[in-house]
């Protein structure tokens, strides 16, 4: 990284690794927005509702992987900006031996939750069914996502961006195939498209290995000395990512808890659907966020702490824009969207009336996202924490369990906007705290 190249043009440097990251996130949505639709298609609306009502077993995973990765890179970033690369190099290693170890522990933990979670949720035999052939599959496939995203932190880091963007077009392009293969010629439903994903991220993880056996400079696989402290370190710079990951996951459950009491399986079939949007949404957000993590890192470890301050703020203005792009383009496509996974008119009814309330969540949600991601890359982590807990667990559970009662299921579609509008005041808060003490500098 070049610390005047990034003073003289940060629009450009933002864009070099952002955009890459970006495309790799978005492109890990379309595996999921096309899983959906083959499970729409070739198993009905009870698969993607199978799929949903799981979705707290990955953001778990998710959660655990992102703490210690996010929390590494981010220590990783501030060291190799301090010029000590030896460091910066142990910690790679040991926080990839970290991720693998505690998502497969995790893997035999949570086949015991399995048949609690459907039992809470009063699914029906076919969602049961659904539920245990795609996840358990998954369970082995998780671990393996989870690595492949640390090892992209680790490879932007490093400089290159597109090269992990090109893996995840391959991971992509594979994962759509299979699905297709396995869901239309061989006829094995959700399992089929569970065993897609876990052919696909296989794959990936040998054109990884590849990289970092062959063509990386700084970040070099090898042994290492475990640390205690570093461990501690990173999960703690970490936690508000874990806690976002975890918030997400509880307030997941919590709404297909709801829905399944107040409306049924056809209420969180409509409320996937619509989540499709916000994935592809929020998987721009994290991409912004992960691309402009390291240069925050590497720019606040090199004492320019405004500069730091200034690559979040251009940050914040294009995750917003982006975010009113995608309401537009919404808007103006959601009768059409609507009976894209589907063919049912109460669902398709639901996705309708529902989309727009949904989305003006978007023009608050990034701005929250990004501050948080940027108080983790500065090392910040008891505001970056409160933000993703505010946002992701405490403000939105109060919603999710008051609104729907008040509202019905127009209620579940406020949950979202009401929750991040709170939330960005919280941020505003910490910012002008932030505000203060650069000026006593």
């Amino acid at each position: 990284m070049n610390l005047e190249q990034m003073k003289q043009d940060t629009a450009k440097m933002i864009g070099q690794f952002s955009i890459p990251a970006i495309i790799s996130m978005l492109l890990t949505s379309l595996v999921t927005i096309a899983d959906g639709f083959f499970i729409g298609n070739y198993v009905g609306k009870e698969g993607i509702a199978a799929v949903n009502l799981g979705l707290p077993i990955i953001y778990l995973y998710l959660g655990v992987g992102l703490m210690v990765s996010i929390g590494g890179v981010s220590i990783a970033g501030r060291v190799l900006g301090a010029g000590d690369r030896n460091t910066c190099n142990q910690v790679f290693r040991q926080t990839i031996v970290t991720t693998l170890v505690s998502s497969t522990l995790l893997g035999g933990v949570m086949l015991l939750f399995f048949q609690p979670m459907m039992s809470v949720l009063r699914a029906d035999g076919r969602v049961i069914g659904y539920f245990q052939d795609y996840y358990e599959i998954m369970l082995l496939t998780l671990p393996v996502m989870v690595v492949n995203s640390s090892f992209g932190m680790f490879i932007r880091s490093e400089g290159y961006p597109r090269y992990y963007m090109k893996i995840s077009m391959l991971d992509v392009l594979l994962n759509i195939f299979l699905d297709y293969v396995f869901a239309d010629w061989f006829h094995m439903g959700v399992a089929g498209i569970g065993l897609a994903s876990l052919l696909a991220a296989l794959v990936s993880l040998i054109c990884i290995l590849y990289f970092f056996m062959r063509k990386a400079k700084v970040y070099r696989l090898g042994r290492f000395r475990f640390s205690g402290k570093m461990c501690v370190q990173s999960i703690l710079n970490g936690s508000s990512e874990f806690i976002g990951e975890m918030s997400t996951g509880i307030a997941m459950f919590a709404y297909n808890f709801v829905i399944m009491r107040k409306v049924g399986t056809d209420g969180v079939t409509a409320f996937t659907i619509v989540g499709y949007v916000a994935y592809v949404f929020s998987m721009v957000v994290v991409g912004f966020g992960q691309g402009t993590s390291p240069l925050i890192s590497f720019v606040y470890g090199a004492r320019e702490k405004m500069l730091a301050s200034d690559i979040r703020k251009r940050t914040n203005r294009y995750v917003f824009g982006v975010g009113l792009a995608v309401f537009l383009l919404m808007a103006a496509g959601v009768k059409w969207y609507s009976g894209v996974f589907v063919q049912n008119d109460r669902v398709e009814g639901m996705i309708q009336s529902g989309m727009l309330i949904f989305m003006t969540s978007f023009f608050f949600s990034g701005v929250n996202a990004i501050t948080s991601f940027y108080f983790t890359a500065t090392g910040q982590a008891f505001p970056s924490a409160v933000i993703s807990a505010s946002r992701g667990l405490v403000i939105l559970l109060v919603c999710i369990f008051t609104l729907p009662y008040l509202f019905g299921m127009t209620g579940v579609w406020l949950a979202a906007p009401v929750t991040e509008l709170v939330t960005l005041g919280i941020t505003l808060f910490f910012l002008r705290i932030e505000n203060f003490s650069f000026r006593e500098l």
